[in-house]
């Protein structure tokens, strides 16, 4: 019998019964017909099996609802869900009622165990029952004979003892209500419901894994390959997907479990020989509410990977090439910076030949590269920057001027080109150029000389065009001078010069820096409200420090005095603020060298004094002792005050 089926959107539950409860189905099934396809079938054990099998040939349903020993027996003989018709305490109390307007003597019977709720109901309305428990339906046949030897003359149960109780000329007392059958089927509803997402999830998870490039193997607890993606017979060239339930070490036994399956430590990244290629193995457990219950591996194939890994190089080295400041984000309040910016506009518009731009350490030297970039000519090709200091020599030369294959061990099979030729119509800033090492200086002078450079390994010229900015913060021309730099490069990277002045040698720059560095801060940290009460707090003590890190030590001290904010939970007051910069310079200029005469001037009246002072304050005896005059004496004293 179908109710409804004709809407496949709903689940399709078959209740089963070959005893009374068939009855109760009926009369409930008409009630979830807008929830539910329910198809009842009135057979039972076996031959409810063969009915199972027979109606899945066209189309399983989702779960089945049966009750008592029934219910445990196609549990146990099919795969699909069995939601069960349970026993309520109402249930018992309504049963044992009706069965008592046939007669006081009663027996209870229940599908493998008795209700504990049943014991203590009898015990405390003193009921004359007999309550008994039965497996199987044979244990069952067997318990009705003996109550009816017993004397029983009304039986409450499942239905089938219900119907071995009518056999045996017994009164036969269903104990299931319609509320009971009403909530079995509310509980198969839940569970069609629950498996079609979980099927739903695992038909998404499926596909993700069908396309995935990588190879994707689960294993249970005991080694056992449980799924596999197509992936996995490309990499290996074995039929993975075909071994499922079969052992891992025996369909790959080249593939190393590691730890996973013992200690459940995930392994990342270990290479490993698979059928004559190398192959990037990860190792994790798979867990199910903290419990481990097998593990995943993933295979990743060399030349996938190598593959990958240029892609993101190539995508880091455009973004690399992108110059984003301009001269016009460049501070530059004091007449000596605005003369920078003058000077390097000019530079760009007019000229292209190499600048060399010298500063301190953190005065915005690359800053001040890029946006000489943008200003000129080149702005429309690649601005590429490197730290002539981070590299070994090695390192650096093949990197500024590329190579070919097989030009050293590791060396990319197709070969690399250098930052030359990436920078080919645009910029190579060379920082930090006084740490090049003198052997690859003199490849960079011919590269300047002849714009053409040739790669590690190769006879061949490549022509480039490249305008060159190097900076530095080291005295070059010392350093041509004690032999550590080459004086022909110095001076063809010396065309164009910029001298950037340090910050403490241009304090307009040091507000203008803290009202833009210190609201920005402020701002990261979420802490807005507080930049006008720290800006009133901290200029003053700000504008006094020496800098010795110039710009980058002035933003430094920015995120600390946020980080002090958000520490206190207020605006620092100025007392706090120049308590937590005592430590730094109080000067903003750095002192002068001073000359000889200076020296000896100061160290002569400090000797004078302290002679006057052992003379009790008489000028003329102390001039006696000094072997000058009372006016000499006066003249080097007052000059040392002044």
């Amino acid at each position: 019998m179908s109710i409804a089926a004709s809407d496949d959107r709903r689940p399709l539950i078959w209740a089963i019964s070959a005893h009374r409860l068939t009855e109760v189905f009926r009369t409930v099934s008409p009630e979830l017909a807008d929830r539910a396809a329910i198809e009842i079938i009135d057979k039972g054990f076996d031959d409810a099996i063969a009915e199972i099998a027979r109606r899945s040939e066209k189309r399983a349903c989702d779960v089945i609802v049966a009750a008592g020993a029934h219910g445990a027996y196609l549990r146990q003989n099919v795969s699909i869900p069995v939601a069960f018709v349970k026993v309520g305490g109402f249930d018992l109390m309504a049963a044992i009622c009706k069965a008592r307007q046939f007669s006081d003597r009663i027996a209870m019977v229940m599908h493998r165990r008795v209700p504990p709720a049943l014991n203590r109901f009898a015990t405390l309305f003193s009921l004359p029952m007999q309550i008994r428990a039965y497996q199987t339906a044979e244990d069952a046949r067997h318990c009705i004979q003996e109550l009816a030897a017993a004397g029983v003359e009304v039986v409450v149960g499942p239905g089938l003892i219900a119907n071995l109780a009518d056999e045996a000329g017994l009164t036969g007392i269903l104990v299931y209500s319609l509320d009971s059958v009403r909530a079995a089927f509310d509980d198969a509803i839940e569970i069609a419901a629950a498996q079609k997402a979980e099927k739903s999830r695992r038909t998404q998870l499926d596909s993700v894994l069908y396309h995935l490039n990588d190879g994707v193997i689960a294993v249970d607890m005991a080694g056992r390959i449980v799924a596999a993606n197509p992936s996995v017979d490309k990499l290996t060239g074995r039929r993975v997907r075909d071994a499922l339930g079969q052992p891992l070490r025996q369909v790959l036994p080249d593939l190393e479990p590691g730890q996973v399956m013992t200690r459940g430590a995930s392994e990342i990244g270990t290479v490993q020989e698979m059928g004559g290629k190398s192959v990037v193995v990860d190792r994790v457990p798979l867990l199910d509410e903290g419990m481990q219950t097998g593990a995943i591996f993933t295979l990743h194939g060399s030349s996938e990977l190598e593959r990958a890994v240029s892609k993101l190089r190539a995508h880091t080295h455009r973004r690399s090439r992108v110059a984003r400041y301009r001269l016009d984000d460049v501070v530059a309040e004091s007449a000596a910076m605005r003369q920078v910016i003058a000077q390097c506009r000019v530079f760009a518009e007019h000229s292209d030949a190499a600048v060399l731009i010298h500063g301190e350490s953190g005065t915005g030297k690359e800053l001040l590269a890029q946006g000489l970039h943008n200003a000129s000519r080149r702005r429309r090709h690649p601005f590429i920057a490197i730290n002539c200091g981070a590299f070994t020599e090695t390192l650096l030369e093949s990197e500024l001027f590329g190579y070919d294959e097989g030009a050293f061990t590791g060396a990319r099979r197709q070969g690399k080109p250098g930052l030359f030729e990436s920078a080919n119509e645009g910029t190579l800033f060379l920082d930090e150029i006084g740490e090049m090492p003198l052997p690859l200086q003199t490849r960079l002078l011919r590269a300047l000389q002849e714009k053409e450079i040739t790669r590690v390994g190769s006879v061949d010229t490549i022509p480039v065009d490249v305008r060159i900015v190097a900076a530095t913060h080291r005295d070059l021309l010392a350093m041509v001078r004690a032999g550590a730099f080459r004086e022909d490069l110095y001076y063809r990277l010396n065309i164009l010069q910029v001298m950037v002045p340090p910050l403490r040698d241009r304090p307009e720059d040091i507000e203008a820096l803290a009202r833009l560095l210190l609201p920005a801060a402020l701002g990261r940290a979420g802490l807005r409200e507080a930049v006008a009460p720290m800006l009133e707090a901290a200029l003053p003590v700000l504008k006094e420090g020496a800098w010795r890190g110039n710009v980058r030590e002035l933003e430094n001290v920015s995120e600390r005095l946020t980080m002090a904010c958000l520490t206190e939970g207020r605006p620092l007051s100025r007392r706090e603020v120049r308590a937590m910069l005592a430590d730094a310079p109080a000067r903003r200029q750095a002192p002068a060298a001073r000359s000889l005469s200076a020296v000896r001037a100061s160290q002569e009246a400090e000797h004078a004094r302290a002679v006057l002072a052992e003379c009790a304050g008489n000028h003329q005896e102390a001039a006696r002792r000094l072997g000058i005059s009372r006016t000499t004496l006066w003249r080097k004293i007052k000059a040392a005050q002044a």
